[in-house]
């Protein structure tokens, strides 16, 4: 058991794992989440998403060139 704690192999897939949440998994959620409630939320659930986009940044800044986050208007016109 300790031989697999010092393992180089179990180091390097919790960073891949710690990584792939900060740059991906949360970023989305993030994004889904701002997607579903940016025109009905209160100040302090603003004020969290504002933290929050401004701690996973550089994993946002990844996925902003594929979503849109603009409202959508209406169909006539």
């Amino acid at each position: 058991m300790e031989s697999i704690l010092n393992n180089s192999v179990a180091t390097l897939v919790a960073y891949v794992s710690v990584a792939s949440m900060y740059l991906f998994v949360i970023p989305l959620m993030l994004f889904y989440w701002m997607n579903n409630r940016w025109n009905i939320m209160g100040k302090l659930e603003r004020l969290g998403v504002y933290g929050l986009v401004f701690l996973f940044f550089p994993g946002l800044i990844l996925f902003s060139p594929f979503l849109n986050l603009r409202l959508r208007g209406n169909t006539k016109g």
